[in-house]
């Protein structure tokens, strides 16, 4: 509910929107020096300082709301979100890896991701609940909360040994050079930067559902089907589907709800999520295929980077153009997809059986 909370705050769409710059910038400053930490070191040991940032951003958020907390906490966040940012890709390949299993990553992220959608339902449903007793302070202290928990079960995840670590630069270089020296890893970067950019309209999903006339208080049950979707979607990653085809149907849907503007239309929002978060998974797995080098962390981060900076072309466009605007880039990256992803833009059938 923060951008709610923004709004209710006082800020307007442009304050709202260069909230969400600075969450981006910070990332862009800190990603990729990160994932090279998380290679160098640990990658389970950032995903726990990843959650201790994110719980200390909404605190600050929640103890002095106003535009320089708010700020503030985005930068915390923002540095927590570079901590994590490859680091769990890489600790879930090299964990299937190790057990013989690499070929089941497609597969376990998109139930990976799933199961973090999935868990917006209580989250949503809890949000209700929480604001109707103790409003936005409430819903932030129990936000925190959650998040120091996520930590300590981060702490317990098992990291697959590397053997002896080169030193930090060496970590980074090889990770900057195999993103730029190898071809296939190149454009799969490019290709997950841009779709993963894309992700910062969720953003957005709580203001379209109250300026749809939704109250404010239903908003999170009202916004739902949303992360469903996405959760079917996800699941649906290891599928050989046409991806370009399903991104392009997407965004028509997204920029038709934008024109209908109303409650009904969050449903075609629902649906353009769950197509948008299928394409994604298939992308990310295109690109853990392809790194071979041993800083994996660090160029997942080199993606995560071109996110944020994709994530900037989203805010400019919802300031300017709102959802059209938005749809017509999604249907362009999409008239691009095949291409850039070779085999039509489809995911060929994985090896992986279920057990």
């Amino acid at each position: 509910m923060y951008a709610l909370l923004f709004a209710d705050t006082g800020m307007s769409d442009g304050q709202i929107s260069a909230l969400f710059a600075i969450w981006s910038t910070v990332a862009v400053v800190a990603e990729v020096p990160f994932g090279a930490l998380a290679d160098r070191f640990s990658r389970r040991w950032a995903l726990v300082a990843a959650g201790v940032a994110q719980a200390l951003g909404y605190a600050l958020w929640t103890a002095s709301p106003g535009f320089w907390a708010f700020a503030g906490g985005f930068v915390l966040w923002g540095l927590g979100g570079a901590l994590a940012s490859g680091a769990l890709e890489a600790l879930l390949h090299d964990g299937l890896t190790a057990v013989g299993a690499a070929d089941c990553f497609g597969r376990v992220l998109g139930r990976v991701t799933a199961v973090g959608l999935l868990a917006q339902i209580p989250a949503a449903v809890a949000a209700t609940f929480l604001y109707s007793s103790g409003g936005y302070a409430l819903v932030g202290w129990v936000s925190a909360a959650m998040c120091l928990g996520a930590a300590v079960v981060a702490a317990r995840l098992p990291e697959t040994p590397r053997g002896e670590p080169e030193n930090y630069l060496a970590v980074l270089r090889s990770g900057l050079r195999e993103t730029a020296a190898v071809p296939a890893v190149r454009r799969a970067v490019l290709v997950v930067a841009f779709l993963t950019g894309v992700d910062a309209l969720e953003e957005y999903f709580p203001l379209l559902a109250r300026e749809w006339d939704v109250p404010v208080g239903l908003v999170p049950l009202a916004v739902l089907a949303i992360p469903l979707a996405g959760a079917a979607g996800a699941a649906l990653g290891g599928s050989r589907l046409p991806l370009g085809g399903l991104l392009a149907v997407s965004a028509v849907l997204l920029g038709a709800a934008g024109l209908l503007r109303h409650p009904a239309g969050l449903a075609a929002v629902a649906v353009f999520y769950g197509l948008y978060r299928l394409v994604l998974v298939v992308a990310e797995t295109r690109l853990q295929e392809r790194i071979t080098g041993p800083a994996r962390a660090t160029v997942t981060s080199v993606a995560g980077l071109g996110s944020e900076v994709a994530a900037y072309g989203v805010y400019a466009a919802w300031v300017f153009g709102g959802v059209s605007l938005v749809s017509a880039a999604i249907l362009a990256l999409a008239l691009a997809l095949p291409r850039a992803l070779g085999r039509r833009g489809q995911l060929p059938a994985s090896p992986c059986t279920s057990s």
